[in-house]
């Protein structure tokens, strides 16, 4: 992960906030003996005395869930709308192309849940995203036993409480502002996920261009 100043959200709210807006994960660990294991899955973010956890299910006797049995260090990637930035919008274009995206990290150790548990979460699960629609067929308290019966002993729910949190806002925070401006116009122009990118990108453009202060070069290293 970039670690420049720049290119990070300082604000936890809008870090939180985007957990909430992009919470299909990517979710990684490993074995003991070093082999990988990857899966990707929809995430809830509780916060609890001040702590941050994230909650979720995945199949059991998979590899991942084996692996984290076995050694429960995870990390979690939650991602947001990206698009390539071409170095010809620059006022300079004589220097290399890049990428914005954004993205937030968050380590911890898997703590695996009871039954009982697993049923609270899936209530809490279903019922968000039915949008609070507690008469919606698929409301887990709505699901028929024969289907729960089957579909819960082959999942096990899970807890990471976060001791790393990091993330980048990767969003050109480090072109002078007629680059920045001409960035936004082409993205906005190609539509899709760069547009979304652009929207990010002139919701910080007052903070990062304030009125009457000279835009300095020297803060950035590239």
């Amino acid at each position: 992960m970039y670690h420049f100043s720049y290119f990070k959200e300082k604000d936890k709210k809008i870090i939180l906030d985007f957990i909430e807006m992009n919470p299909f994960a990517f979710m990684t660990g490993s074995y003991l003996s070093g082999g990988q294991v990857a899966t990707q899955i929809p995430v809830l973010l509780e916060e609890r005395g001040g702590e941050l956890y994230l909650q979720g299910h995945i199949m059991r006797n998979t590899d991942h869930h084996k692996a984290f049995v076995e050694n429960p260090n995870a990390l979690l990637v939650f991602t947001g709308p990206s698009c390539y930035v071409s170095a010809s919008w620059y006022s300079n274009p004589q220097i290399g192309s890049t990428w914005n995206y954004m993205s937030v990290h968050v380590a911890g150790k898997v703590s695996f849940m009871t039954n009982e548990e697993l049923v609270a979460f899936m209530r809490k699960l279903t019922l968000k995203f039915e949008k609070g629609n507690s008469e919606s067929l698929t409301f887990y308290d709505n699901l028929p036993d024969n289907f729960l019966n089957k579909m819960m002993p082959a999942i096990v729910g899970f807890e990471i409480k976060a001791e790393q949190l990091e993330n980048t806002f990767k969003l050109s925070q480090n072109r002078d502002e007629k680059s920045y401006d001409n960035i936004i116009m082409k993205l906005e122009e190609q539509g899709g996920s760069s547009a979304l990118v652009a929207g990010e990108m002139r919701k910080r453009k007052a903070a990062l261009f304030p009125s009457g202060v000279e835009w300095d070069a020297s803060k950035f290293d590239s």
